[in-house]
């Protein structure tokens, strides 16, 4: 897990960011009991491929590459997120580890969200869980499309 550096400008809230919009105030006061303020500077890394993956992340402000290593290559950008996005499936899924490196390319403003405090929270409210992973499968979807493009264009496909 990669730190990130504490600053005095107001504070974040899970409840501010568009993915948690709609979802039941208790649900979201409990996964915000996980969240952490984390601000990183460009070139900044908020995690790599391979660390443990422990966190969701909230994306605020700035904007955030996700990228894969190639062989003989430099590191690929399979996406760009910013503002408003979201960070971070691997918890969800053995072996509970990221797929990419994440690299802040502006400065960039998150709320990380302890992975355990939010499955603890699809336990206590799973209606509202269920629908955190019915929002989060479309990025899924999307950021694996978007591997496999990248593999392609690597293999001139």
């Amino acid at each position: 897990m990669s730190g990130g550096s504490a600053h005095a400008l107001p504070a974040l809230r899970v409840a501010d960011h568009p993915f948690f919009h709609g979802l039941d105030e208790r649900f979201v006061q409990l996964a915000s009991s996980g969240a952490t303020e984390r601000s990183f500077e460009v070139g900044e890394i908020l995690f790599q491929e391979g660390d443990i993956a422990g966190e969701f992340w909230l994306v605020f402000h700035g904007k955030v590459a996700l990228e894969i290593a190639a062989p003989d290559r430099p590191h690929l950008t399979i996406q760009t997120v910013g503002s408003g996005d979201v960070l971070g499936w691997s918890w969800l899924v053995p072996p509970h580890r990221w797929r990419f490196d994440a690299r802040a390319v502006k400065a960039t403003r998150t709320l990380a969200i302890d992975a355990k405090v939010l499955k603890d929270a699809f336990e206590a409210h799973p209606e509202d869980g269920y629908r955190f992973l019915l929002r989060l499968l479309p990025v899924i979807g999307d950021r694996l499309e978007n591997a496999w493009i990248q593999v392609l264009d690597i293999h001139g496909v």
